[in-house]
């Protein structure tokens, strides 16, 4: 259906990648991701922050440990500052932590945007460009890529720009999520666009991102947009064989074939989720309660008691977790209605801003000292 993607030297076949989410895609997430899809595609870390990697804070450093099996080694930098971003990625290249290094330009959440960080930078050009200069500059080789947004608003769309400066300084893919920062994860994901910016920037791959449920709705969106691969979100939340069938979807030369795991099975990932967060903590009850976050997603669409429900959002040992699914009704198959929306879904009529961040998307521009997050991930 599709030719592989090229990021750099590493060919990712199918062109599939696991989207970085904050608090979601850390080493436990991206290992069941990647033993679904058999080891196809590309798993992204969750987002690291140039100035506590350059500060090895604790936490980060861990963050941005692999496991062996997990080639190409893929990890997402968010930074404001050229300088810090020139020598975050210089670490990473030195000290050989990563294979690829995609920089974050699309958090639309206030705390980032009020500073002039994530889907607010780009409309600032100059500064965009001395940062993706100073990337590309220091990254030793490794491939740089970039994940954004359509702009801040409708008004104040800076995809295509954007697109063009990456171009220009070197950047190896580009990925678009198809809202603005105004919408946050509400309404619906503007498809044209990513079919606008592949013909602005025919010279780098571009993937598309967004309302992607299912691996039909991947294989529609490179059919009606021309990208060169996909990029997914909260698709796969609770739905970590989701890359099985995107393998499936992309592979097949006939019609592919969809994993439709029935609640038992659903059950056993759940468990080995939680016990795979507990291991990668080294504290079991850590890793339950991190876990629970992820309870509504995997079981969205079965017949699960309210009073059952509550109590797997709150278990507090595996013992406990694993006791309570077994009162599940574990013989329920695959409901229909499952995929759809995961995940936040809310919308946002009005971004906030630097004072002044929209007088002039021309003129040089510095992002205030604290927006340089100080920590990484969720």
């Amino acid at each position: 259906m599709s030719q592989p993607l090229q990021i750099g030297p590493h060919t990712v076949d199918p062109p599939v990648v696991l989207a970085p989410m904050a608090g979601i895609t850390n080493a436990p997430f991206r290992t069941l991701c990647r033993e679904f899809s058999g080891g196809r595609g590309l798993f992204v870390s969750e987002m690291i922050t140039t100035r506590a990697l350059v500060e090895r804070n604790a936490k980060t450093m861990r963050l941005v440990h692999f496991d062996a099996a997990e080639k190409p080694r893929s990890l997402q930098l968010y930074g404001v500052d050229p300088e810090t971003v020139g020598r975050a990625v210089r670490m990473i290249a030195d000290e050989d932590l990563a294979d690829h290094i995609d920089l974050n330009f699309g958090c639309p959440v206030p705390k980032v945007t009020r500073k002039g960080g994530g889907s607010a930078l780009p409309y600032k050009r100059p500064l965009l460009r001395a940062i993706l200069r100073a990337a590309v500059g220091n990254a030793g080789g490794l491939p740089v890529t970039i994940k954004m947004r359509k702009g801040i608003d409708d008004d104040h769309l800076t995809y295509l720009d954007a697109g063009r400066i990456a171009v220009d300084e070197g950047v190896t893919a580009v990925a678009l999520h198809g809202r603005t920062a105004a919408q946050h994860y509400g309404g619906e994901a503007d498809w044209s666009a990513i079919a606008r910016l592949k013909e602005a920037v025919p010279e780098i791959p571009v993937l598309g991102n967004g309302d992607i449920w299912s691996a039909a709705d991947a294989a529609r969106m490179v059919r009606e947009t021309g990208c060169d691969g996909v990029v997914v979100g909260r698709g796969c939340l609770g739905r970590p064989w989701l890359f099985a069938d995107l393998v499936s979807a992309f592979a097949s030369g006939g019609e592919p074939v969809y994993a439709r795991p029935a609640l038992r099975e659903v059950a056993d990932v759940m468990l080995r989720h939680a016990r795979l967060l507990g291991e990668w903590q080294e504290d079991e009850a850590r890793g339950v309660i991190d876990f629970r976050k992820h309870v509504a997603w995997y079981t969205k669409g079965f017949t699960v008691g309210s009073d059952l429900r509550r109590a797997l959002a709150v278990a507090g040992s595996l013992d406990e977790l694993a006791s309570l699914l077994d009162q599940l009704d574990l013989d329920q198959p695959w409901p229909a209605g499952a995929d759809g929306p995961r995940g936040r879904t809310s919308g946002r009529n009005r971004v906030t801003l630097p004072d002044g961040w929209l007088d002039d998307p021309h003129a040089d521009a510095a992002v205030a000292a604290d927006a340089e997050l100080s920590t990484s991930g969720g």
